[in-house]
């Protein structure tokens, strides 16, 4: 089949093992394959090595594009205004970003004539049903592919095993590194970690799990200073008042409020929640910059709403 009569479809694309695997098998299904990895903060993340693993696995090319800014200005800061949280705890760190990928994954995929979209999001999840309900809301011509919904794929895949040994035969590279005993979701807002041995409630995490956030009895003895100035409900001005740093652009003030409440030991939470398809959850989440600012967002409230208001 030429690649001009091939159907074209762009995935979502970490480099990880199960999107991996899923990039091959749409190769084999007859699909011409359009990998997209969205760069919105993971920490250390090699994107050169993400898209050379992407065209090594059968990809024509690998887009990869930084959307930390718009990320940062579109979407954490209209959370923010709106003090918007979860269960009354949950920052909403990786449901926020799902929009801001689904956006950008449908710009490529009309850039690129794509008739199919593909995410490897599980069958028992939230990101699912937020990739899918976005990419509709902006293109609802453009189809969608859930491998983990699909029965052979299902049941050729039965587990970790089988998408190993679907590697070795395909001449996939894995990391070598030992596999977590939970999942990670990561990005400049939070980093999460759920799944694995945190499902069970009575299973203590490791300290060295964090990425983002020291341990509260880590934390300095003394205080930080700093002011944060907001216009209209969003922040445009941190200031730290101790070593007289500011910031007023707004991805580098949403990373240094991050660098400024982490190392204070600011924006862990550990709770069990209830996701979209009726599924409880445990999730672990660090969430520092966002968590200092929405607290300084609802003080600010506090001294100019009206209790009606509010």
């Amino acid at each position: 089949m030429s690649s001009e009569t091939k159907p074209k479809v762009v995935l979502a694309y970490s480099g990880g093992l199960d999107t991996s695997v899923i990039l091959k098998w749409l190769c084999e299904k007859g699909f011409e394959v359009v990998a997209f990895c969205a760069d919105v903060g993971q920490h250390h993340e090699d994107f050169e090595a993400v898209k050379a693993k992407a065209v090594s696995c059968g990809a024509v090319k690998c887009v990869v594009t930084d959307l930390r800014a718009e990320f940062v200005t579109d979407y954490i800061f209209e959370a923010l205004k709106c003090n918007a949280i979860y269960e009354g705890r949950y920052l909403l760190g990786t449901s926020v970003a799902r929009p801001c990928i689904s956006k950008e994954m449908i710009r490529i995929a009309k850039a690129e004539g794509a008739q199919y979209i593909a995410h490897g999001a599980t069958g028992k999840g939230n990101d699912q049903v937020r990739f899918e309900m976005c990419a509709q809301a902006l293109d609802a011509k453009i189809g969608c592919i859930a491998p983990w919904r699909d029965a052979e794929f299902i049941e050729s895949f039965k587990g970790r095993k089988d998408l190993l040994a679907y590697c070795t035969k395909h001449g996939i590279p894995v990391d070598a590194k030992p596999k977590s005993n939970y999942s990670i979701d990561e990005n400049l807002f939070h980093t999460s970690y759920e799944s694995g041995c945190l499902e069970e409630a009575d299973v203590t995490y490791e300290e060295d799990m964090f990425k983002m956030t020291v341990s509260p009895q880590n934390a300095p003895e003394s205080s930080t200073d700093i002011e944060i100035e907001f216009v209209k409900g969003v922040p445009v001005k941190l200031t730290n008042k101790t070593d007289g740093t500011v910031k007023t652009d707004p991805l580098e003030l949403f990373m240094y409020a991050n660098e400024i409440a982490g190392a204070n030991g600011v924006g862990r939470i550990d709770i069990v929640e209830n996701r979209f398809v009726g599924i409880k959850s445990r999730g672990v989440y660090e969430t520092p910059g966002g968590t200092l600012l929405r607290e300084a967002h609802m003080d600010l409230e506090g001294i100019c709403m009206d209790r009606e208001v509010k």
